[in-house]
């Protein structure tokens, strides 16, 4: 056989089986069986809050409200069937908007849709390629921070609408809500206030007393109704497009790719990101699920890869609407796919009807959703845990609100990784026991003996030596005591190049002061490394031995050709 045509037929077929694993199985199906109502209402609860925002993230993207609904019908369709966590509603976002804005105003529309496409492209290759299993290691902590921070922005973005305030394009969070409450104080607006905190409490109230009945939509509804009838002055959805558009590739500009390209990894960034972190909030926000991170990507990179075809920007998961539909009771992504079809049909029939909700009560919607996303007993566990696990918290969901969420997840992941390395590095220690070459060793039950007496000094390590470790664990080991000196390294767990070379160190310290130097219980691995930095060469034949019991032994008979002990057999090896 032809080994040249054996080697595609193998790619295909690995190709063929990452493929198959991320379409959907028999278990998507019945899931989808399971509780029907509950999905159908967490759908419709969704689709409510998802109208507006999809509207805005539309619209702050250069593209207009056509492109954000678009996006939720579209993208959202597509990554409910082939995404990978169940509970996730995707959509466009104010994340992608900021960053998808400007390329609308140097490259058009073209620009931000052929941006899409290659994200699309993109995330597929990093969902073949089995990237999510990266996100495993982000801490529990960071996603704790994330959902607290997430729900802080859900709230500081309401704060205008409920006070009945215009929300200047492109103001930070945190700076349209201070302004919009400097202005209320000025000149309060009574009505959207009350419109906020009756649709709060109703949402609230509600889901303590019946969670599955969907009180977010009852509240809406009396809301718009009370509004309408006495005629109160409040802002409104206001006008929505009749149709959607049909797919056409026109928007397609090859020239430009390579301009595009950068953002479009931005953007992937921002997606893969994002989605992930909302997948894993779902989890932690259900207390049942467990999402597929690969079928995520899949199913994200599916949707981008669509729906520049009929006009929609980058989508993503959203945590906003995921909580919204996870608090309303959802088990499945029947919920995901109700959200998309109500509002293909708001746009299609309802129109007129949904323009006049208005937009105090979905403040009021949003901010409930986002209360009941704080989870006070695992904030406070972490602060039972430690008070670096609590920092890590607070400061990756302070940087969700003031910075975004690629900063606050790598900070937050950052600040996690130097304490785990502050954990391990406490574990990292030396054992001193001095030996006299010619009486019983000491044992360690005792107490040592002086160092007048000792001639083997044996330096026992144990745990990680790394660069975090190697100063504090081996500075004790350069003073010059002993005639001879044994480096154990059998209870090292982990040995690094600045551990490695501050090893050699005191290697060369103890030859140069002609004491005898012996390694013992150095692992294969080790040894590996060792010998790569040129350490075992440092060292005369022999030095290298397997126990610490032998390594003594050696320095005896180093010291001392003919001892006492030595005479006696190997029953009067030391065992230190």
């Amino acid at each position: 056989m032809n080994p040249g045509r054996g080697r595609p037929t193998r790619l295909v077929r690995v190709g063929r089986r990452r493929i198959s694993r991320l379409l959907p199985d028999r278990a998507d199906l019945a899931a989808l069986r399971r509780a029907p109502r509950k999905d159908v209402f967490a759908g419709l609860t969704v689709a409510v809050a998802a109208l507006p925002l999809s509207i805005g993230f539309g619209v702050a993207s250069g593209l207009g409200a056509r492109a954000g609904l678009v996006t939720a019908v579209v993208a959202g369709c597509l990554a409910a069937m082939f995404g990978g966590a169940r509970l996730q509603i995707t959509g466009p976002s104010g994340v992608l908007a900021v960053v998808l804005a400007p390329i609308a105003a140097a490259h058009g529309t073209s620009g931000v849709l052929t941006t899409g496409l290659l994200t699309g492209l993109l995330l597929l290759g990093l969902s073949l390629g089995r990237s999510s299993r990266y996100m495993r290691c982000v801490p529990t902590p960071v996603v704790k921070g994330f959902i607290l921070g997430a729900a802080v922005v859900i709230i500081a973005q309401q704060v205008p609408p409920a006070l009945g305030r215009h929300v200047p394009h492109g103001e930070a969070v945190a700076a349209s809500a201070v302004g919009a409450l400097r202005a209320f104080c000025s000149d309060p607006n009574w009505p959207a206030l009350c419109i906020t905190v009756g649709t709060l409490l109703v949402c609230l109230c509600g889901a303590r007393l019946r969670p599955a009945f969907p009180f977010p939509l009852l509240a809406v509804a009396v809301a718009t109704a009370v509004a309408e009838v006495a005629r109160l002055p409040l802002a409104r959805i206001g006008h929505l497009p009749t149709s959607l558009p049909a797919p056409s590739p026109g928007f397609l500009a090859p020239g430009e790719v390579l301009a595009l390209l950068p953002t479009a990894v931005t953007v992937t960034v921002l997606v893969a990101l994002e989605s992930l972190m909302t997948a894993a909030a779902a989890d932690a926000l259900s207390g049942r699920e467990r999402h597929d991170g690969q079928r995520v990507l899949f199913g994200q990179g599916l949707a981008n890869l669509a729906v520049p075809f009929f006009g929609g920007v980058a989508a993503t998961g959203t945590v906003c609407r995921t909580a919204i539909n996870v608090r309303s009771g959802a088990v499945s992504q029947l919920a995901a796919l109700t959200n998309a079809a109500v509002v293909a049909l708001v746009v299609l029939v309802a129109a007129p009807l949904v323009s006049a909700v208005p937009l105090a009560a979905l403040a009021g919607v949003l901010i409930a959703t986002a209360t009941r996303m704080i989870d006070v007993a695992a904030l406070r566990a972490l602060g039972r845990v430690g008070r670096g696990q609590a920092a890590i918290a607070a400061l990756t969901g302070a940087l969700t609100l003031t910075v975004d969420l690629v900063t606050a997840v790598l900070t937050g992941t950052a600040l996690a990784v130097v304490l785990a390395l502050r954990t391990v590095a406490a574990t990292a220690r030396v054992d001193q026991v001095w030996v006299p070459v010619q009486r019983a060793p000491h044992t360690g039950t005792g107490p040592a003996p002086a160092a007048p007496d000792a001639e083997i000094a044996v330096h026992r390590f144990a745990g990680p030596l790394l660069f975090t470790t190697a100063d504090r664990v081996l500075r004790p080991v350069f003073p010059a005591r002993g005639r001879a000196v044994v480096l154990d390294l059998e209870r090292v767990t982990g040995l690094d190049t600045t551990a490695i070379l501050t090893l050699a160190d005191v290697i060369d310290h103890h030859l140069r002061r002609g004491a005898v130097v012996h390694l013992s219980g150095v692992a294969d691995p080790h040894r590996a490394h060792l010998d790569a930095l040129g350490v075992l060469a440092k060292l005369p034949p022999g030095a290298l031995c397997t126990t610490v019991a032998e390594a003594v032994a050696h320095a005896r008979a180093q010291l001392h050709p003919v001892t006492p002990a030595a005479q006696e057999g190997p029953s009067s090896h030391p065992q230190v």
